[in-house]
C-alpha cells in the first residue's frame, strides 16, 4: 500500500513553512543596524568619505547590474538554486565583514551584498510556483512577515546586546553569520518547483482545448481556443495597466528605498555621533520592522479590490513616504529622524506587499 498524499488544500503548508523559516533566519542579522558605526570604528577603521563615497555605492550599482540576469536565472533554474545562492552570498558577506581588511576587500564584500539583494526575487517569487492561485495573497503576507519578523528579532537582539550586555559590534557580526548559516541549511529542504513563469511549464497545465484567461480590466473570465500554445512574454505580462502602474512604482520606490536605507545611518551619525553618544539604531529598526510586519500580515487578510482603489492608495501613501524622507532630511533632531524613518519603512513595506 502506497503512502497517502496529504489533501491538496494542505500541500502549500510545508513549502510555505520552510520558506518562512529561511526568511526569518536570513534576515535575523543583529549587526546590520550598526553597520556604519562598525565600518567607521576600530574594527575596520575606514573614513566617512571611504564608506559613503567608495564603498556603499558598490552595493547599489552591483544590485542594478545583477538584477536582470538574476531575474532570468531565477525563472530558468526554478527558484531554489537562486535561493541557495542567496544563502551562500549572505555567508560570504558576513564572513568577509568579520575578517576582511582594507577598502578593496570591503568593496568586494559590498558586491556580494548586491548579489544578496538581487536574489531576493527568488525568495519572494518561489512560493507562487508551488501553491494555487487562490492562496497567493495569504502566502505573500506570510513570507514577507517572516522576513520582517526575523529582521525585528535581529534588531532587538542587536540593541539589547550593545546597550545592556555591552557586546562589541564584532560579536554581533558573529551572531549574524551564525543566523545566515542556519538559513542556508534550511533552504536545502525547500521542494524543487516543477514549473516557472517563462521557461518551465507543467505538462498538466498545458490545456489543449480551452484556456482560461483572466481579463483584469473588468474582472470576468474569458474562455477561448488558442491557436498556438505560446510561452508568456513581456507583451502578455504587461498588457495590464494596473500591472504596469505598480511595476513602475516598484522600480522607482525600490530605488529610493535602497538609497534611503543605504545612507540613513550615515545621516544619523552626523546628527548624533556613535563614538560620543548612545545610539538606538537597533531599536528603531526593530520597531519599524515590527510595525511593518503587522501591516504586511494584515494586508494578506484584507478583502479589498486594489484594481479599484490601488492607484488612490498608491498616490496617497507615496506622498506620505516622500514627506517622511523630506522631514528626516531637514529636521536635524535624532528623534524626528527616527520617527520619520519608521514611518517611511512601514508604508513602503505595506505598499511593496500589495504590489507583490
Amino acid at each position: 500500500v502506497g503512502c497517502r498524499r496529504p489533501p491538496r488544500r494542505f500541500v502549500w503548508i510545508f513549502p510555505t513553512t520552510v520558506l518562512c523559516g529561511y526568511g526569518f533566519f536570513a534576515n535575523m542579522r543583529p549587526s546590520e543596524p550598526f553597520l556604519t558605526p562598525y565600518l567607521l570604528g576600530p574594527d575596520k577603521n575606514l573614513t566617512e568619505t571611504q564608506v559613503f563615497n567608495e564603498i556603499y555605492p558598490v552595493w547599489t550599482y552591483s544590485y542594478l547590474v545583477l538584477l536582470f540576469p538574476v531575474f532570468l536565472a531565477t525563472d530558468y533554474l526554478r527558484y531554489k538554486p537562486v535561493i541557495l545562492l542567496q544563502g551562500l552570498s549572505l555567508i560570504v558577506t558576513w564572513f568577509m565583514l568579520l575578517y576582511s581588511q582594507g577598502i578593496l576587500a570591503v568593496q568586494f564584500l559590498e558586491f556580494f551584498y548586491g548579489l544578496v539583494t538581487a536574489t531576493e526575487i527568488a525568495y519572494y517569487s518561489y512560493i507562487y510556483s508551488v501553491v494555487d492561485l487562490n492562496l497567493y495573497q495569504k502566502v505573500t503576507s506570510y513570507s514577507r512577515s517572516a522576513a520582517l519578523v526575523g529582521y525585528t528579532v535581529g534588531s532587538v537582539c542587536g540593541q539589547v546586546l550593545v546597550s545592556v550586555a555591552g557586546w562589541s559590534l564584532f560579536s554581533l557580526n558573529v551572531v549574524s553569520l551564525t543566523s545566515v548559516s542556519v538559513a542556508f541549511a534550511i533552504a536545502w529542504s525547500l521542494p524543487m518547483p516543477q514549473k516557472s513563469l517563462f521557461f518551465h511549464h507543467h505538462p498538466s497545465l498545458q490545456v489543449s482545448k480551452e484556456m482560461k484567461v483572466l481579463n483584469y480590466k473588468n474582472g470576468t473570465i474569458i474562455q477561448h481556443n488558442p491557436a498556438l500554445k505560446k510561452v508568456p512574454g513581456l507583451e502578455d505580462c504587461y498588457s495590464s495597466w494596473p500591472l504596469v502602474c505598480w511595476s513602475v512604482w516598484w522600480a522607482l520606490s525600490t530605488c529610493g528605498y535602497f538609497q534611503v536605507i543605504n545612507y540613513t545611518q550615515g545621516m544619523w551619525e552626523i546628527v548624533l555621533p556613535s563614538q560620543t553618544s548612545e545610539i538606538y539604531n537597533g531599536a528603531v529598526e526593530a520597531v519599524s520592522t515590527l510595525l511593518g510586519a503587522v501591516a504586511v500580515f494584515a494586508v494578506g487578510h484584507i478583502k479589498i479590490s486594489f484594481l479599484t482603489w490601488g492607484e488612490i492608495v498608491l498616490a496617497m501613501f507615496s506622498l506620505f513616504i516622500a514627506a517622511a524622507v523630506y522631514i528626516m532630511d531637514i529636521v536635524h533632531n535624532i528623534w524626528v529622524c527616527y520617527a520619520s524613518y519608521m514611518a517611511f519603512r512601514v508604508v513602503y513595506m505595506l505598499l511593496i506587499t500589495i504590489a507583490t
